[in-house]
Order: structure tokens, then C-alpha cells, then sequence
């Protein structure tokens, strides 16, 4: 859990270092930096999330401060949840919630 939090934190540091650099994606470098810093918070709090281990497992993107959130979660509670913590980091303006439900039985 923590190497998890620690490494996003990096991530985080990492895209605020190189936001000088332009990767042609046509993204202003601040928005780049933006929504690299958006990705890693809400990964911070999925993972800092207590008694959701599946939290961790969720794909996140970020681009002009919507949020893609896709992958498969145990129950549409964890969906839910996912959704709400991912809307509650600063700088989201969206959260297109693609996560599937695993199928039981």
C-alpha cells in the first residue's frame, strides 16, 4: 500500500519536472501537467480508500479535467464509490465512469 501511494506521489513529481517538455499531443504543457497531477491524486485516493482492496486495479485517465475511470470492480457499490472519490479531487470537472461490474457466481 504504501510503495502504491509512494509511487503515484513520484508519478506526480515526475509529470510537474518534465512539464517543461512538449510531447506533441497538441495539450498545452499546463494542461498536461494538470491532468497528469489529477490522474495521480485520484489514484491516491482510490488506493488510500480503506477495505477496497479492488480500488487499487482501476484504470484512470485524465484529459482536460475529465476523468475516464475503466476496469472491473467487485460490486456496483465499488463502482459508485470509485465515481465519487474520483469527483471529489480538485481540478475534476467530469467522471466518465466505465467500470465494469465482475459478474458473480
Amino acid at each position: 500500500m504504501r510503495f502504491l501511494i509512494r509511487s503515484v506521489l513520484i508519478v506526480a513529481f515526475l509529470a510537474t519536472v518534465l512539464a517543461g517538455c512538449d510531447s506533441g499531443t497538441g495539450k498545452r504543457v499546463g494542461q498536461q501537467v494538470d491532468d497528469a497531477s489529477i490522474t495521480a491524486a485520484v489514484k491516491a485516493k482510490l488506493a488510500a480508500e480503506q477495505g477496497t482492496s479492488t480500488l487499487t486495479g482501476i484504470n484512470v485517465d485524465t484529459s482536460g479535467g475529465t476523468v475516464s475511470l475503466s476496469g472491473t470492480v467487485d460490486s456496483e457499490a465499488m463502482k459508485l464509490r470509485a465515481a465519487t472519490l474520483a469527483q471529489q479531487v480538485n481540478g475534476v470537472t467530469q467522471v466518465v465512469n466505465n467500470l465494469q461490474v465482475r459478474a458473480s457466481g
